[in-house]
């Protein structure tokens, strides 16, 4: 069986250090003739409010082309490699590339300047928490026009991975889908009936839809809406890619707004 070696890279390649990162990860297959090296460039949207909004045409066209540099640097020093555009997350990027073929070790390229790149912000810490191959974090910073110089490097042994992050389960026919997507899920669909029932109680014990039975009745169909377009993208739109910002939004909404709605028209129920 071959070495399997998943380099995330946010940025394009550049200078030989980081060849010699991967080539290092790559020569670790001791007793082994073979070496998949596989570079994942996520889609990421640099613009935090452009990837809320959902932005995925333009990520990606930067991304395949941050991946053609890398790859064309790559073979330049002499390693073989082939590379994916990933989703948005990098930490999904990961795991999709994971559930295609297991990996002996992943790279996480870094830039110095994390703190002006949101993405990057935390990225190795949760790396830690919801990947399970041995991971090495490789911080790099410009030395020229085209050339990076590796400043910091950071490997974490494999059995570190902590058991209560969110692992996701899917397969070619069922979307990937995390702990927080299953309970935003069931609060959204349980949350959107209650609210449903009570509203229906309001407007049965005033006797009418106007004033507070009203507000009920808006307040049902306003979550129902979300929530159901939240199980639907979630469910069945997972070939467009509903990941990301717009996933994690909407996520949000169903676990926080749900039992908003739900304890709103209860109190409307109460005064009425």
């Amino acid at each position: 069986m071959p070495r399997r070696v998943i380099a995330i890279v946010t940025d394009s390649l550049q200078g030989p250090d980081s060849i010699e990162q991967i080539r290092g990860a790559a020569d670790g297959a001791v007793g082994r003739d073979e070496v998949e090296v596989r570079v994942v460039v996520p889609a990421v949207e640099t613009n935090p409010l452009r990837h809320t909004l959902g932005d995925v045409d333009e990520p990606r066209q930067q991304a395949e082309e941050k991946l053609s540099a890398s790859l064309e640097l790559l073979q330049g020093g002499g390693v073989q490699a082939s590379g994916e555009v990933g989703d948005p997350d990098p930490i999904r990027a990961a795991q999709d590339a994971l559930l295609k073929a297991p990996a002996d070790e992943i790279l996480i390229f870094e830039r110095a300047d994390t703190e002006s790149r949101w993405y990057e912000d935390g990225l190795f810490e949760k790396a830690q928490e919801q990947l399970e191959p041995p991971l090495r974090l490789v911080v790099v910073e410009a030395a020229g026009a085209d050339d990076d110089r590796v400043v910091e490097v950071e490997t974490v042994g494999a059995g570190t991975k902590n058991l209560e992050a969110e692992h996701e389960v899917g397969s070619a026919y069922v979307p990937n889908l995390s702990r927080g997507d299953f309970a935003g899920m069931v609060v959204g669909v349980v949350g959107t009936i209650v609210a449903i029932v009570l509203a229906a109680a309001v407007a049965s014990k005033t006797g009418s839809v106007t004033g507070g039975s009203a507000a009920a009745i808006l307040i049902a169909i306003g979550i129902a809406l979300v929530n159901t377009a939240h199980v639907v993208g979630l469910t069945l739109f997972e070939t467009v890619r509903y990941r990301g910002g717009f996933a994690k939004m909407f996520r949000t909404f169903s676990l926080v707004g749900t039992p908003l709605a739900v304890l709103a028209n209860l109190l409307i129920l109460i005064l009425s």
